[in-house]
């Protein structure tokens, strides 16, 4: 390839902050995690098998409440995963300025998704 042709190539973005390869709080979990999520998505597959199948819609909503359980424990642990490591983490900003505007933002985050989970 030329270096005209190069040059007419669109500029590559830089890669978004959140998906490179940081380490987040649930890293050190990360496999437990994934096993508890693909148990999830199996009990999933079963309603849907269950619906299917005509099961009795008791039977059915009972497994639905199983997967929400589930997944309100594992959102939690995230939560608390994000507040022990990103919020703690932004409280070590040396910085104070910045360290009450990183503190104030984890913080934020937290609260949101706190808020999302409880609708």
């Amino acid at each position: 390839m030329s270096a005209t042709e190069e040059a007419a190539l669109p500029a590559a973005a830089p890669p978004a902050q959140e998906h490179q390869a940081a380490e987040h709080g649930y890293t050190g979990n990360k496999d437990a995690y994934l096993r508890r999520l693909k148990r999830i998505e199996g009990q999933v597959r079963g309603i849907a098998r269950m619906v299917d199948e005509d099961k009795y819609c008791i039977d059915i909503l009972t497994q639905v409440s199983a997967v929400t359980k589930a997944l309100h424990a594992v959102s939690l642990g995230l939560v608390e995963e994000h507040i022990g490591h990103c919020v703690v983490g932004a409280a070590s900003e040396p910085d104070p300025e910045a360290r009450a505007e990183a503190i104030d933002a984890k913080v934020k985050e937290a609260a949101d998704a706190i808020g999302r989970l409880l609708r």
